[in-house]
Formats: C-alpha cells, sequence, structure tokens
C-alpha cells in the first residue's frame, strides 16, 4: 500500500468549490445541534438524578437507551440515505432530535424522560451518516478523511457548546429554560436544510436505485459485510471512540466531582479540555491520513494504548485523588479518541462503491456505539454494586479496548490486501475514462 493518499481524481469526482462548502456547511449544523442534544445530559447528569430521584443505574439508562436507539439505527439509517438521499433523511433527523430535546424539557416524570432521549437518539442517528455522504457527494474522494475529521470537529464544537452554555444556563435559568430555549436551535437548522441543502450538485446524479425490498435490503447489508475495511473499520470505531464517549456523555462530571473532589465548575473545564483536545487532534489526524493512508492503523493503536495508559494511571493512582496534572493529561488523550474514531471510515470509504456507503458507514457508526452504551451500562450497575467504587466501575475499558484490538489485528492484512486491489482498479478506470 502506498504511504501517500493518491492525487489522482477518479471517475465522476464531483467538483468541490464554495457551493459545495456552503451546502455540506448546512448539513454540519444539523449535525451540530444533534451534537449539543446528544451531550446535554453529560453536564446535566447531577440535575437529571435530583429532579427524577434516580440513582446511577438509572440515570445511566438515559444515555444507554439514547445510544441503543442510535446504534439500532445506524444500519437502516445508510439504507435511508441510499435509497432516499440526504435531504429528506436529515430532514426527519432534525425533526425528531428536536421534539426529543423539547419533550425532555418538559418531562414530568422518569418514563416521559427516557422517551424523549429515546426519540432523539432516534433523530442523532440520522444526522452523521448524513453528512458524511453529503461529503462524499459534493466533494472530491481524495478530501474524504479531512472532510471526515472536519464534520467531527464541528460536532465536538456542539459538545463544547454543552460545557460550557447549557451548563451555566442550567444553574442560570434552570431545566425547563435550559433545555426548551436549545430546543429553538434544532427548528432553525431544519428551516436552513429545508430551504438551501441539495443532495448533489447539477451533473452528479446518482445512478437510480434499485427497486426497494427486503432482498435489497440483505443485498446491500451482505455486501457491505463481506468487506474486509468495512468490518476493520468498525472495529476501529468500536476500540477508539468509546471511552471519551462515556466520560463526555455522563460519567465524567460524576467521577470528576464524586470521586476525585473536585468543583462541578473545574470539572466542566476538564470536560471543555476533552472538546478542545478533540478538535485539535481531529486537524492533525485528518491531515495526516490524507497524506498518509499506512499511518491509519498506528495511530488508532496508539490512541488505544495512550487511553489506556491514561485511563489505568488515573483510577489506579495511590492516595483518595489523582493529582491534577494526571487528569488534565488524561482529558487531553481522551480528546484524541473521537478522531480515531473517524479512522474508521476511511477504510469504510474505499472499500465500498457509491451506493453502499451509507450502509457501510452505518455499519462503521454502529460499532463505538455500542461499545459507548455497553460501557455506560456496565459503569453504572458496577457502581451501585460496589458502593461507588470507580475504580472498579472504570475498570470495564479495559476489556472492550482488548476486545477491539484483537479484532483490528486479525483484520488489518486482509482489509489492507482488498484495499490494494480496489485502489489498482479505480487507477485503470481513471486511466480509461473518456475525456
Amino acid at each position: 500500500m502506498s504511504s501517500a493518499a493518491p492525487t489522482l481524481s477518479l471517475p465522476g469526482d464531483p467538483p468541490g468549490g464554495r457551493r459545495a462548502a456552503w451546502v455540506w456547511g448546512i448539513g454540519v449544523a444539523v449535525y451540530f445541534v444533534a451534537i449539543i442534544f446528544r451531550t446535554s445530559l453529560g453536564v446535566a447528569g447531577l440535575d437529571a438524578a435530583d429532579r427524577f430521584d434516580v440513582n446511577a443505574s438509572a440515570l445511566s439508562t438515559f444515555s444507554i437507551l439514547q445510544l441503543l436507539v442510535y446504534a439500532g439505527m445506524q444500519i437502516p439509517v445508510g439504507l435511508m440515505v441510499d435509497r432516499l438521499g440526504t435531504k429528506r433523511v436529515l430532514a426527519l433527523g432534525a425533526v425528531l432530535f428536536t421534539l426529543g430535546q423539547l419533550g425532555f424539557a418538559l418531562s414530568p416524570s422518569y418514563g416521559t424522560a427516557l422517551a424523549s432521549r429515546a426519540l432523539l437518539g432516534c433523530g442523532d442517528a440520522m444526522t452523521f451518516i448524513s453528512v458524511l455522504r453529503l461529503g462524499a457527494r459534493w466533494f472530491p474522494a481524495r478530501r474524504g478523511p479531512l472532510i471526515g475529521q472536519v464534520a467531527a470537529l464541528f460536532g465536538m464544537a456542539g459538545n463544547l457548546v454543552s460545557t460550557l452554555v447549557i451548563a451555566r444556563s442550567l444553574h442560570g435559568f434552570g431545566w425547563t429554560a435550559t433545555f426548551v430555549g436549545s430546543s429553538l436551535a434544532g427548528v432553525m437548522v431544519l428551516v436552513l436544510l429545508l430551504l438551501f441543502l441539495k443532495d448533489h450538485p447539477e451533473g452528479f446524479e446518482p445512478p437510480p436505485a434499485e427497486h426497494a425490498g427486503a432482498t435489497y435490503v440483505r443485498k446491500q447489508i451482505a455486501a457491505s459485510w463481506r468487506e474486509p475495511g468495512t468490518r476493520l473499520g468498525m472495529w476501529v470505531h468500536f476500540t477508539t471512540q468509546f471511552p471519551a464517549m462515556v466520560f463526555l456523555l455522563l460519567w465524567g462530571m460524576p467521577f470528576l466531582v464524586e470521586d476525585q473532589g473536585l468543583s462541578r465548575g473545574t470539572a466542566g473545564e476538564l470536560l471543555t479540555l476533552v472538546v478542545l483536545s478533540n478538535m485539535g487532534v481531529g486537524l492533525v489526524y485528518g491531515q495526516v491520513i490524507a497524506r498518509h493512508h499506512a499511518a491509519r492503523i498506528p495511530l488508532a493503536l496508539g490512541t488505544v494504548a495512550m487511553t489506556a495508559l491514561l485511563w489505568a494511571s488515573a483510577i489506579l493512582h495511590p492516595g483518595d485523588h489523582a493529582p491534577m496534572w494526571l487528569l488534565i493529561t488524561l482529558c487531553v488523550v481522551l480528546g484524541s479518541c473521537g478522531p480515531a474514531s473517524m479512522i474508521g471510515f476511511d477504510f469504510a470509504r474505499p472499500a465500498n462503491p457509491p451506493e453502499r456507503q451509507g450502509t457501510a458507514s452505518g455499519i462503521v457508526n454502529m460499532g463505538g456505539f455500542v461499545a459507548s452504551m455497553t460501557t455506560l451500562f456496565a459503569v453504572g450497575v458496577l457502581l451501585d454494586a460496589t458502593g461507588d467504587n470507580y475504580r472498579i466501575a472504570f475498570a470495564s475499558v479495559f476489556v472492550l479496548e482488548a476486545l477491539g484490538v484483537v479484532q483490528i489485528l486479525r483484520l488489518r492484512r486482509k482489509a489492507a490486501h482488498r484495499e490494494r486491489e480496489h485502489h489498482v482498479i479505480s487507477r485503470v478506470e481513471a486511466v480509461h475514462v473518456p475525456v
């Protein structure tokens, strides 16, 4: 495999340009708002426990159910994007996650709040795959790794809004006003989407979709799964994403406040550091991978190793509390988890033709969220079972990391061999394309 990314334009490559950036930017704005809604519980976890009078296991159920719906929707959403196009799926997602956020704001009970988070998760599930597909339709293929990382960067900016704006608003204006007010952002991006977003540039229409039905669905899923690059991408996403997701989505704030004795303000600053690190590392990873595809596996495995080392150092540090420098270092390293998870899509993208990109992306994206959901549940159960012993509960992270690393090492050679075959075919087609 060549260490440098190919610069040759492939047949049918869209031109990119300012209009592409504008249209794609609208899709990214929808994803940005979805991330604000998804991660708002991460800074409101303690408030939610008080509001609904629930323990750690019940609190984790909010995020588990949201991620269960999200993960379960990934393959159906991928099929929907391939079949219906980006605009329709994104519009439906915006409607659902806005209604979910509004319902969460007004929920009078734990049960209705759970239903609202499930609705939010369903809408959220429709955003990222759609944005990836939108980028593939509007930008040249060689821009794929960087476009994906930039989309994830804007998603983390949404996380930053949660840690800074939502957290302060909760203390200044209260639960209902904060969540109702934030839901208005969903209405705004929905209007922009309906007015200005287009699935593809003129002259780059995709081929007509096959007749929908059970046979078509099975064929799409099976063909995507047969590609080693799709399976490798899923395991890379599975192994790299979940530690930071678990920390930001729910358990970071309680760990830092209840176990490490920090104030909520200081804990919020550390969560913000995770987000800022993610944004900075994402730009670096995107540039490196766009130029050197051979760096993908070393970056992914290196991120897993550093995360495991710092996670172990923080929870096993002797004494009641880890030193601040160690917690800061942990948060900086956790910031690399999101960019590393994006590498998974860079394995699946060249392994699948355009008409299967949505389905393959859905399979990949499912990996990290299954891992996150599993860990959220395990941490909640172990906290209740051990009397809030975070050392034992947080050790569950290492089990899933070990499983993922084994699968990555098992699949990496098959995926590399298959990708070389696809690359040779693409170059031959490019040479023979008529001018």
